[in-house]
This record gives C-alpha cells, structure tokens and sequence, in this order.
C-alpha cells in the first residue's frame, strides 16, 4: 500500500525536528537524502530551487521542508510540514529549558554540551556536503564554499547579504558562459 504523502511528510520530518534543535542547518542532508533519493517528492534541482528561495525568505530556515510540503500538497502539505517540524523540537525545548539551568556546573550537564557540539559540526558539514555534490561539485562551486567560509569566519560582522550576491553573479556569469 503506497504511504500517504501528508503521512510521509510527518514520518521523514517530525525525527528531524529533534535534530533540528538549534538549527535548521543540521537537517539539509537528511532532508535531502529522503525528499529527493528516497521517496522521490522532488528532484535534486527542485531541492536546489528550495534551499534557494528557503535562503532568501524571511523566517527560519526550516521553511524548506514546508517548500517540499507546498509542492506535495499544497496548503494541507504546509501545515503538515510546519507542524511535524516544529512541534516535536519545541515540546522538546521547552522541557529541557524548565530544568536545563537546574544542572549546570555537574560535571555531566559539562559533558553533553561539550559533547553535542562535533555532532553539530559534523550534521551542519553533512548539509554544505550535501548542497555541494546537488550543484554538480565542481571547482568554481567549492572555491566560492571556501571563500565565503573564510570570509565569515575571518569577519564576524559581516553580512551574509552581500556573499549571496557575488556568488549569484559570479554563477550566473559562468552560466551564460557555459551558453556560449
């Protein structure tokens, strides 16, 4: 019996909602793997397309997941989205956040933060990982990934505004070369 998309979209995205927890970042690879190579709800230029108009919507950068839903199922698809990605990490947060502070300072409380974060690290690099090898994986793709690394980490302050529209006239430029 084929699944219904609206109970799919409940099933892939509520588990990503608990590791989504302090960022939405951390759930780009999983999402990936399971709405374009897994079950087919998009293809790798739509999630693409997606992450693209995720980047530059207000809001949270889990909107994606409600993006694949609105193609899906259009409103009732967004809801469903919405709701599996933020009600199961909120539910969480706000349990943690009643007793979190109660604990810190024990040397086990030390001990998960220290320890969460390489996960997170590796979660986020999965997702860069992942958005690389869907633009094709070439090398004016991860010279610019590395350039606006560097750029952001040397510069704290600095906006990520201006990074996002030299990278789009710099592929748009290659684009229309590749035309010619």
């Amino acid at each position: 019996m084929r699944e219904n998309n609206l109970i799919g979209l409940m099933i892939v995205l509520a588990p990503l909602s608990l590791a989504s927890v302090g960022g939405a970042t951390a759930i780009y690879a999983p999402l990936q793997h399971e709405a374009v190579e897994l079950r087919q709800w998009v293809t790798p230029q739509e999630f693409l397309n997606y992450f693209t108009i995720m980047r530059f919507m207000p809001g949270p950068s889990s909107m994606l997941g409600a993006l694949i839903g609105w193609k899906l199922e259009g409103f009732w698809g967004v809801l469903v989205a919405t709701l599996s990605l933020y009600a199961p990490s909120s539910l969480v947060c706000f349990i943690v956040a009643r007793s979190w502070s109660r604990f810190a300072g024990k040397p086990w409380h030390t001990a998960m933060q220290r320890g969460l974060m390489p996960v997170a690290t590796g979660l986020v690099s999965a997702g860069v990982w992942n958005l690389f090898q869907l633009s094709g994986g070439s090398l004016p793709y991860a010279a610019m990934m590395i350039g606006v690394a560097i750029a952001l980490t040397i510069s704290k302050k600095l906006h990520p505004t201006p990074l996002l529209i030299a990278g789009a006239l710099v592929f748009e430029g290659l684009y229309l070369v590749d035309l010619l």
